[in-house]
Protein backbone atom coordinates (compact mmCIF):
# COMPACT_ATOMS: atom_id res chain seq x y z
CA UNK A 1 0.00 0.00 0.00
CA UNK A 2 1.20 3.34 -0.94
CA UNK A 3 0.67 6.61 0.21
CA UNK A 4 0.61 10.01 -1.86
CA UNK A 5 -0.24 13.53 -0.74
CA UNK A 6 -1.20 15.96 -3.47
CA UNK A 7 -2.62 19.20 -4.17
CA UNK A 8 -4.66 20.28 -6.85
CA UNK A 9 -6.02 23.34 -6.50
CA UNK A 10 -9.74 24.53 -7.80
CA UNK A 11 -10.60 27.40 -9.57
CA UNK A 12 -13.59 28.31 -6.96
CA UNK A 13 -13.36 31.42 -4.99
CA UNK A 14 -13.62 29.30 -1.77
CA UNK A 15 -11.86 25.61 -1.37
CA UNK A 16 -12.06 23.10 1.56
CA UNK A 17 -9.64 20.24 1.79
CA UNK A 18 -11.03 16.74 1.03
CA UNK A 19 -9.25 13.40 1.91
CA UNK A 20 -9.46 10.87 -0.65
CA UNK A 21 -8.84 7.21 -1.74
CA UNK A 22 -8.75 5.27 -4.99
CA UNK A 23 -6.48 3.15 -7.04
CA UNK A 24 -3.58 4.18 -9.52
CA UNK A 25 -3.41 2.68 -13.45
CA UNK A 26 -1.39 -0.36 -11.91
CA UNK A 27 -4.12 -1.16 -9.18
CA UNK A 28 -2.18 -0.14 -5.93
CA UNK A 29 -4.17 1.77 -3.48
CA UNK A 30 -3.14 5.63 -2.76
CA UNK A 31 -4.59 8.25 -0.54
CA UNK A 32 -3.87 11.50 -0.14
CA UNK A 33 -5.11 15.88 0.07
CA UNK A 34 -6.11 18.50 -2.02
CA UNK A 35 -7.76 21.65 -2.22
CA UNK A 36 -11.14 21.84 -4.18
CA UNK A 37 -14.82 23.69 -4.66
CA UNK A 38 -16.62 20.72 -3.99
CA UNK A 39 -16.32 16.80 -4.09
CA UNK A 40 -17.20 16.62 -8.00
CA UNK A 41 -14.44 19.03 -8.61
CA UNK A 42 -12.25 16.33 -6.61
CA UNK A 43 -12.76 13.18 -8.77
CA UNK A 44 -12.80 14.99 -11.82
CA UNK A 45 -8.86 16.21 -10.86
CA UNK A 46 -7.96 12.48 -9.78
CA UNK A 47 -9.90 11.02 -13.13
CA UNK A 48 -7.81 13.27 -15.23
CA UNK A 49 -4.81 11.59 -13.57
CA UNK A 50 -6.16 8.04 -14.41
CA UNK A 51 -7.04 7.61 -10.31
CA UNK A 52 -10.38 5.49 -9.78
CA UNK A 53 -11.52 7.13 -6.74
CA UNK A 54 -13.29 5.09 -4.13
CA UNK A 55 -13.31 7.57 -1.41
CA UNK A 56 -14.01 11.01 -0.80
CA UNK A 57 -14.33 12.71 1.94
CA UNK A 58 -14.94 16.36 3.55
CA UNK A 59 -12.02 17.49 6.23
CA UNK A 60 -13.92 18.84 9.02
CA UNK A 61 -10.98 21.26 11.42
CA UNK A 62 -12.00 21.54 14.57
CA UNK A 63 -12.77 25.13 16.07
CA UNK A 64 -9.28 25.23 17.98
CA UNK A 65 -8.12 27.59 20.43
CA UNK A 66 -7.73 31.34 20.29
CA UNK A 67 -4.98 32.58 17.76
CA UNK A 68 -1.72 34.58 19.75
CA UNK A 69 0.13 37.00 18.85
CA UNK A 70 2.96 34.72 19.49
CA UNK A 71 1.77 32.42 16.42
CA UNK A 72 0.83 35.27 14.38
CA UNK A 73 5.20 35.95 14.79
CA UNK A 74 5.80 32.18 14.15
CA UNK A 75 3.65 32.63 11.13
CA UNK A 76 5.59 35.37 9.76
CA UNK A 77 9.00 34.44 10.23
CA UNK A 78 8.02 31.11 8.57
CA UNK A 79 6.18 33.29 5.52
CA UNK A 80 10.15 35.51 5.45
CA UNK A 81 12.03 32.80 5.56
CA UNK A 82 10.27 30.48 2.66
CA UNK A 83 9.92 33.95 0.26
CA UNK A 84 13.73 34.57 1.09
CA UNK A 85 14.44 31.13 0.08
CA UNK A 86 12.08 31.40 -3.42
CA UNK A 87 9.45 29.32 -2.39
CA UNK A 88 6.11 30.61 -4.08
CA UNK A 89 4.00 32.38 -2.27
CA UNK A 90 0.71 30.04 -2.15
CA UNK A 91 2.88 27.45 -1.76
CA UNK A 92 4.52 28.81 1.74
CA UNK A 93 0.71 29.25 2.82
CA UNK A 94 0.57 25.84 2.54
CA UNK A 95 2.88 24.79 3.96
CA UNK A 96 2.42 27.16 6.95
CA UNK A 97 -0.79 25.49 7.07
CA UNK A 98 0.05 21.83 7.26
CA UNK A 99 2.94 22.67 10.24
CA UNK A 100 0.00 25.06 12.28
CA UNK A 101 -0.92 22.86 15.35
CA UNK A 102 -4.24 25.26 15.59
CA UNK A 103 -7.08 24.64 13.39
CA UNK A 104 -8.14 27.85 13.66
CA UNK A 105 -4.88 29.48 12.21
CA UNK A 106 -4.98 27.01 9.29
CA UNK A 107 -8.73 28.13 8.71
CA UNK A 108 -7.38 32.18 8.41
CA UNK A 109 -4.54 30.79 6.42
CA UNK A 110 -6.48 29.24 4.34
CA UNK A 111 -8.98 32.28 3.63
CA UNK A 112 -5.84 34.45 3.09
CA UNK A 113 -4.17 32.19 0.40
CA UNK A 114 -7.78 31.71 -1.42
CA UNK A 115 -8.21 35.69 -1.53
CA UNK A 116 -4.53 36.05 -2.84
CA UNK A 117 -5.10 33.40 -5.59
CA UNK A 118 -8.04 34.81 -6.72
CA UNK A 119 -6.58 38.17 -7.45
CA UNK A 120 -6.24 40.22 -3.91
CA UNK A 121 -2.46 41.45 -2.68
CA UNK A 122 -1.00 40.42 0.00
CA UNK A 123 -1.81 43.20 2.42
CA UNK A 124 -5.50 43.48 1.06
CA UNK A 125 -6.11 39.75 2.24
CA UNK A 126 -4.26 40.22 5.65
CA UNK A 127 -6.77 43.52 5.86
CA UNK A 128 -9.64 41.79 6.01
CA UNK A 129 -8.48 39.97 8.90
CA UNK A 130 -7.64 43.45 11.66
CA UNK A 131 -7.81 41.11 14.82
CA UNK A 132 -5.02 39.30 14.09
CA UNK A 133 -3.25 41.93 11.38
CA UNK A 134 -3.56 45.20 12.48
CA UNK A 135 -2.84 48.37 10.39
CA UNK A 136 0.70 48.48 10.91
CA UNK A 137 1.48 45.19 9.78
CA UNK A 138 -0.85 45.76 6.53
CA UNK A 139 0.95 48.63 5.85
CA UNK A 140 4.23 47.52 5.75
CA UNK A 141 3.72 44.33 3.72
CA UNK A 142 1.49 47.01 1.49
CA UNK A 143 5.02 49.29 1.36
CA UNK A 144 6.60 45.91 0.98
CA UNK A 145 4.13 44.85 -2.30
CA UNK A 146 4.76 48.12 -3.91
CA UNK A 147 9.02 48.66 -3.66
CA UNK A 148 9.11 44.65 -4.59
CA UNK A 149 10.92 43.93 -0.97
CA UNK A 150 8.45 41.78 0.30
CA UNK A 151 10.78 39.50 1.87
CA UNK A 152 12.92 42.16 3.70
CA UNK A 153 9.54 43.48 4.58
CA UNK A 154 8.10 40.48 6.53
CA UNK A 155 11.95 39.25 7.88
CA UNK A 156 11.40 43.23 9.64
CA UNK A 157 7.82 42.57 10.77
CA UNK A 158 8.88 39.40 12.09
CA UNK A 159 11.76 40.88 13.80
CA UNK A 160 9.67 43.54 15.24
CA UNK A 161 6.91 40.95 16.36
CA UNK A 162 9.62 38.80 18.55
CA UNK A 163 11.12 42.18 20.11
CA UNK A 164 7.13 43.82 21.31
CA UNK A 165 6.41 39.97 22.25
CA UNK A 166 9.74 39.66 24.86
CA UNK A 167 8.81 43.16 25.95
CA UNK A 168 5.33 42.26 26.94
CA UNK A 169 6.41 38.50 28.14
CA UNK A 170 8.99 40.83 30.50
CA UNK A 171 6.57 43.06 31.78
CA UNK A 172 4.22 40.00 32.80
CA UNK A 173 6.60 38.15 34.25
CA UNK A 174 7.05 41.43 36.30
CA UNK A 175 3.61 41.64 37.41
CA UNK A 176 2.91 38.13 37.78
CA UNK A 177 4.77 37.01 41.03
CA UNK A 178 3.45 39.69 43.23
CA UNK A 179 0.04 39.52 41.98
CA UNK A 180 0.04 35.88 42.86
CA UNK A 181 1.24 36.61 46.33
CA UNK A 182 -1.47 38.77 46.83
CA UNK A 183 -3.78 36.49 45.49
CA UNK A 184 -2.54 33.17 47.58
CA UNK A 185 -2.46 36.03 50.85
CA UNK A 186 -6.06 36.77 50.42
CA UNK A 187 -7.27 33.01 50.57
CA UNK A 188 -4.76 32.34 53.19
CA UNK A 189 -6.45 35.16 55.41
CA UNK A 190 -10.05 34.14 54.03
CA UNK A 191 -9.57 30.53 55.45
CA UNK A 192 -8.12 32.29 58.45
CA UNK A 193 -11.30 34.16 58.35
CA UNK A 194 -13.98 31.38 58.21
CA UNK A 195 -12.60 28.88 59.77
CA UNK A 196 -9.65 29.11 61.91
CA UNK A 197 -10.57 32.44 63.90
CA UNK A 198 -13.87 31.33 64.94
CA UNK A 199 -12.25 28.04 66.16
CA UNK A 200 -10.08 30.52 68.48
CA UNK A 201 -13.28 32.72 69.60
CA UNK A 202 -15.20 29.50 71.21
CA UNK A 203 -11.83 28.52 72.82
CA UNK A 204 -11.69 32.12 74.32
CA UNK A 205 -15.09 32.14 75.48
CA UNK A 206 -14.51 30.29 78.42
CA UNK A 207 -11.55 32.12 79.47
CA UNK A 208 -13.46 34.53 81.81
CA UNK A 209 -10.63 37.03 81.15
CA UNK A 210 -10.63 40.34 79.16
CA UNK A 211 -8.71 39.81 75.61
CA UNK A 212 -6.33 41.80 74.12
CA UNK A 213 -7.41 44.96 72.14
CA UNK A 214 -5.60 43.41 68.82
CA UNK A 215 -7.60 39.60 69.44
CA UNK A 216 -10.81 41.34 69.35
CA UNK A 217 -10.16 43.18 66.75
CA UNK A 218 -9.26 40.30 64.62
CA UNK A 219 -12.39 38.21 66.19
CA UNK A 220 -14.48 41.22 65.35
CA UNK A 221 -12.99 41.06 61.66
CA UNK A 222 -14.14 37.48 61.63
CA UNK A 223 -17.46 37.78 62.43
CA UNK A 224 -18.27 40.45 60.14
CA UNK A 225 -16.29 38.12 57.47
CA UNK A 226 -18.72 35.13 58.47
CA UNK A 227 -21.77 37.13 58.81
CA UNK A 228 -21.27 38.85 55.38
CA UNK A 229 -18.37 37.03 53.01
CA UNK A 230 -20.99 36.93 50.07
CA UNK A 231 -20.90 40.19 50.15
CA UNK A 232 -17.33 40.62 50.48
CA UNK A 233 -16.41 38.06 47.54
CA UNK A 234 -19.41 39.47 45.32
CA UNK A 235 -17.52 43.38 45.94
CA UNK A 236 -14.30 42.30 45.00
CA UNK A 237 -15.86 40.65 41.93
CA UNK A 238 -18.00 42.99 40.82
CA UNK A 239 -15.04 45.58 41.33
CA UNK A 240 -12.96 43.77 38.78
CA UNK A 241 -15.50 42.90 36.22
CA UNK A 242 -16.76 46.64 36.70
CA UNK A 243 -13.15 48.17 36.33
CA UNK A 244 -12.69 45.19 33.08
CA UNK A 245 -16.06 46.45 31.66
CA UNK A 246 -15.34 50.10 31.84
CA UNK A 247 -11.60 49.97 30.87
CA UNK A 248 -13.04 48.06 27.36
CA UNK A 249 -15.56 51.16 26.84
CA UNK A 250 -14.56 54.02 27.99
CA UNK A 251 -11.84 55.68 26.82
CA UNK A 252 -11.50 58.20 30.11
CA UNK A 253 -11.24 55.35 31.99
CA UNK A 254 -8.63 53.64 30.00
CA UNK A 255 -6.86 56.92 29.85
CA UNK A 256 -7.15 57.15 33.51
CA UNK A 257 -5.79 53.47 33.91
CA UNK A 258 -2.89 54.27 31.94
CA UNK A 259 -2.03 57.19 33.59
CA UNK A 260 -1.96 55.72 37.03
CA UNK A 261 -0.12 52.43 35.90
CA UNK A 262 2.85 54.74 34.73
CA UNK A 263 3.14 56.66 38.27
CA UNK A 264 3.44 53.18 40.11
CA UNK A 265 5.79 53.25 42.08
CA UNK A 266 8.57 50.46 41.29
CA UNK A 267 6.52 48.65 38.27
CA UNK A 268 5.53 52.53 36.65
CA UNK A 269 9.30 53.41 35.42
CA UNK A 270 9.29 49.24 33.87
CA UNK A 271 6.05 49.94 32.09
CA UNK A 272 7.42 53.37 31.31
CA UNK A 273 10.47 52.21 29.41
CA UNK A 274 8.73 49.18 28.02
CA UNK A 275 6.45 51.75 25.91
CA UNK A 276 9.21 54.05 25.14
CA UNK A 277 11.00 50.89 23.90
CA UNK A 278 7.41 49.50 22.15
CA UNK A 279 6.97 53.85 20.34
CA UNK A 280 10.37 53.75 18.85
CA UNK A 281 10.66 49.99 17.62
CA UNK A 282 7.39 50.75 15.67
CA UNK A 283 8.31 54.08 14.41
CA UNK A 284 11.64 52.37 13.36
CA UNK A 285 9.86 49.85 11.33
CA UNK A 286 7.43 51.83 9.95
CA UNK A 287 10.19 54.88 8.91
CA UNK A 288 12.90 51.83 7.58
CA UNK A 289 9.93 50.54 5.48
CA UNK A 290 9.51 53.91 3.42
CA UNK A 291 6.22 54.75 5.03
CA UNK A 292 5.81 58.20 4.92
CA UNK A 293 6.44 60.25 8.80
CA UNK A 294 3.07 61.71 9.22
CA UNK A 295 1.56 57.66 8.23
CA UNK A 296 4.00 55.84 10.26
CA UNK A 297 2.47 57.72 13.22
CA UNK A 298 -0.55 56.85 12.76
CA UNK A 299 0.32 53.40 13.50
CA UNK A 300 2.71 54.02 16.04
CA UNK A 301 0.25 55.45 18.41
CA UNK A 302 -1.96 52.49 18.49
CA UNK A 303 1.20 49.55 19.40
CA UNK A 304 2.38 51.34 22.04
CA UNK A 305 -0.10 49.89 24.03
CA UNK A 306 -1.07 53.04 26.72
CA UNK A 307 -3.72 55.51 26.06
CA UNK A 308 -1.11 58.59 27.33
CA UNK A 309 1.41 57.90 24.57
CA UNK A 310 -1.28 57.61 22.15
CA UNK A 311 -2.74 60.68 22.74
CA UNK A 312 0.38 62.56 22.54
CA UNK A 313 1.47 60.72 19.22
CA UNK A 314 -1.58 62.22 17.72
CA UNK A 315 -0.29 65.63 18.91
CA UNK A 316 3.10 64.97 17.32
CA UNK A 317 1.26 63.57 14.41
CA UNK A 318 -0.36 66.94 14.26
CA UNK A 319 2.37 69.55 14.81
CA UNK A 320 4.47 67.35 11.95
CA UNK A 321 1.68 67.59 9.55
CA UNK A 322 1.65 71.56 9.82
CA UNK A 323 5.93 71.17 9.37
CA UNK A 324 6.99 71.00 12.37
CA UNK A 325 9.95 68.63 12.75
CA UNK A 326 9.87 65.29 14.90
CA UNK A 327 12.01 66.31 17.71
CA UNK A 328 10.24 69.78 18.45
CA UNK A 329 7.03 67.98 18.33
CA UNK A 330 7.98 65.30 20.19
CA UNK A 331 9.51 68.05 22.74
CA UNK A 332 6.03 69.43 22.78
CA UNK A 333 4.39 66.15 23.90
CA UNK A 334 5.93 65.89 27.49
CA UNK A 335 6.33 62.54 27.62
CA UNK A 336 9.43 61.44 25.86
CA UNK A 337 12.63 61.12 27.70
CA UNK A 338 15.09 63.84 26.97
CA UNK A 339 17.50 60.99 25.85
CA UNK A 340 15.22 60.08 23.09
CA UNK A 341 14.24 63.75 21.90
CA UNK A 342 18.24 63.82 21.32
CA UNK A 343 19.01 61.25 19.74
CA UNK A 344 15.98 62.10 17.34
CA UNK A 345 17.35 65.25 17.46
CA UNK A 346 20.38 64.06 16.03
CA UNK A 347 18.71 61.25 13.49
CA UNK A 348 16.80 64.13 11.79
CA UNK A 349 20.26 66.22 11.69
CA UNK A 350 22.17 63.25 10.06
CA UNK A 351 19.04 61.47 7.99
CA UNK A 352 19.09 58.20 10.12
CA UNK A 353 16.03 58.63 11.76
CA UNK A 354 15.18 54.67 11.30
CA UNK A 355 18.93 53.82 12.85
CA UNK A 356 18.78 56.25 15.34
CA UNK A 357 15.10 54.99 16.16
CA UNK A 358 16.86 51.78 16.29
CA UNK A 359 19.38 52.35 18.98
CA UNK A 360 16.93 54.03 21.47
CA UNK A 361 14.91 51.07 20.97
CA UNK A 362 17.61 48.64 21.86
CA UNK A 363 18.15 50.67 25.09
CA UNK A 364 15.26 50.86 26.39
CA UNK A 365 14.64 47.10 25.96
CA UNK A 366 17.78 46.57 27.88
CA UNK A 367 16.94 49.10 30.44
CA UNK A 368 13.45 46.86 30.86
CA UNK A 369 15.57 43.47 31.04
CA UNK A 370 17.59 45.22 33.57
CA UNK A 371 14.69 46.82 35.55
CA UNK A 372 12.82 43.21 35.11
CA UNK A 373 15.60 41.66 37.06
CA UNK A 374 15.98 44.06 39.83
CA UNK A 375 12.53 44.07 40.44
CA UNK A 376 12.59 40.16 40.98
CA UNK A 377 15.18 40.51 43.66
CA UNK A 378 13.38 43.42 45.64
CA UNK A 379 10.25 41.88 45.21
CA UNK A 380 11.49 38.77 47.40
CA UNK A 381 11.90 40.41 50.58
CA UNK A 382 8.82 43.42 50.35
CA UNK A 383 6.97 40.01 49.86
CA UNK A 384 8.32 38.46 52.87
CA UNK A 385 7.66 41.21 54.58
CA UNK A 386 4.15 41.65 53.39
CA UNK A 387 3.06 38.35 54.30
CA UNK A 388 4.75 38.32 57.49
CA UNK A 389 3.00 41.56 58.65
CA UNK A 390 -0.54 40.18 57.70
CA UNK A 391 -0.74 36.72 58.33
CA UNK A 392 1.98 36.74 60.99
CA UNK A 393 0.24 39.73 62.56
CA UNK A 394 -3.29 37.77 62.48
CA UNK A 395 -1.60 35.10 63.84
CA UNK A 396 0.03 37.03 67.15
CA UNK A 397 -3.53 38.40 67.79
CA UNK A 398 -4.90 35.16 68.25
CA UNK A 399 -2.23 33.83 70.52
CA UNK A 400 -1.80 36.46 72.68
CA UNK A 401 -4.52 35.33 74.95
CA UNK A 402 -3.05 32.28 75.29
CA UNK A 403 0.54 34.23 76.54
CA UNK A 404 -1.63 36.41 78.99
CA UNK A 405 -3.03 33.09 80.29
CA UNK A 406 0.47 31.32 81.18
CA UNK A 407 1.79 34.27 82.44
CA UNK A 408 -0.92 34.57 85.15
CA UNK A 409 -0.68 30.83 85.82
Amino acid sequence: MATASRAVRGTGPKEDLYSWEGRDKTGKLIRGEMRASGDAMVQAMLRRQGIRVSKVRKQKLSRGRRIGDKEIALFTRQLATMMKSGVPLLQAFDIAMKGSGNPALSRLLNEIRNDVETGSSLSQAFAKHPRHFDKLFTNLVAAGEQAGILDSLLDRIATYKEKILAIKSKIKSALFYPAAVVVVAGLVISVMMLFVIPEFKNVFSSFGADLPAPTLMVIAMSDFFVAYWYLVFGALLAAVLAIAWSYKRSSAMQIAVDRIVLHLPLVGPIIRKATVARWTRTLSTMFAAGVPLVEALDSVGGASGNHVYLTATRQVQSDVSTGTSLTVAMQNAAVFPAMVVQMVSIGEESGQLDSMLGKVADFFEREVDDAVAGLSQLLEPLIMVFLGTIIGGLVVAMYLPIFKLGSVV
